[in-house]
């Protein structure tokens, strides 16, 4: 076998970087397909790769041996070793599409997945970390919350329930990006509160926020996956949620329970919140459909701009 023996934990690139001089034109072409396309490199089967560079089974086969491979399996082998947790939730959905199932199975399935998720998250609460979340909440003197992506979502509906509440809620983000919160970095103080948001696939930019506001002495609540999240090491608390999936990167269902069920602690341990809620209640209930109404109330925000047309 080579020096680059496959035993030798050395990516692809490398593999590549070391060998390019000798390449064949086909094998060039393999290598540049494969450098700007590593992701779908290793989700193809060989003849599928060998289409799109345009060369043969064979050259592929050949090009894998001339990086100091085996063959062609062990190239994606050591491709997909470099995206086990971006792959994981395409590889989990190959399998349950190749399985025959109904529509309704999968409605049954998906729901009954939420259910364990969830049933999971309840018995992993920890009494300690619920306490701390709630009380660093309620003692924060401005609270940001960081989440991207699907996280963004999460995120929004934190910030409605907390918003009765706390005076200082902060959403990070919005049609700004990620760099509304990197200028926001600078104003947090120790006696802010950040919440980070985010499961697999980690977002980089979440994970840069929360590090750089644990660099500054920021509180840092940490709502994500398990202990091997990379948030962790920048959370003074963290919240667990178990977010399987076999159709997607994660299940929301278990990730939003687990933010009911802290605002509602909030709620419960909050100064005045029947007081706070019944404001609301109150500010919101002009815009509130009755179905008993046979006409708009002439306090309706819609009978006044009627009114003002006239």
């Amino acid at each position: 076998m080579s020096e680059l023996a496959s035993t030798d934990p050395v990516s692809i690139a490398i593999r590549i970087g070391r060998v390019r001089p000798t390449l064949t034109r086909s094998h060039q072409q393999m290598a540049d397909y494969v450098l700007a396309h590593p992701l779908q490199a290793a989700t193809m089967p060989i003849d599928e790769l060998a289409a799109a560079v345009g060369v043969s089974v064979a050259t592929a086969n050949r090009f894998a041996r001339a990086v100091g491979l085996e063959g062609y399996p062990m190239l994606r082998s050591e491709l997909v070793r470099g995206f086990e947790a971006m792959l994981a939730p395409i590889e989990k959905m190959r399998i349950r599409i190749e399985k025959p199932s109904s529509t309704r199975d999968v409605f049954a399935a998906a729901l009954e997945e939420s259910q364990r998720n969830i049933a999971a998250t309840r018995e992993s609460l920890d009494a300690a970390s619920c306490e701390a979340a709630v009380e660093a909440i309620l003692r924060a003197r401005r609270v940001y919350l960081a989440g991207f992506g699907a996280s963004g979502w999460l995120a929004g509906l934190l910030q409605r329930g907390l918003d009765g509440h706390c005076d200082n809620v902060h959403l990070l983000s919005g049609v700004a990006g990620a760099s509304y919160g990197a200028r926001l970095l600078p104003r947090m103080a120790a006696d802010d509160l950040l919440v980070a948001i985010s499961y697999p696939r980690y977002l980089t930019d979440t994970v840069m926020l929360a590090q750089g506001a644990f660099q500054r002495g920021v509180n840092v609540l940490a709502l994500t996956d398990s202990v091997r999240s990379p948030l962790v090491p920048y959370a003074q608390v963290c919240l667990f949620a178990q977010t399987e999936n076999q159709y997607a990167a994660n299940s929301e269902s278990s990730a939003l329970a687990l933010i009911e069920a802290l605002t509602s602690a909030v709620a419960h341990r909050a100064a005045g919140s029947v007081k706070s809620a019944a404001r609301m209640t109150e500010a919101v209930l002009p815009w509130l459909h009755d179905s008993s109404r046979s006409r708009l109330g002439a306090g309706h925000p819609a009978k006044k701009a009627a009114a003002e047309d006239e």
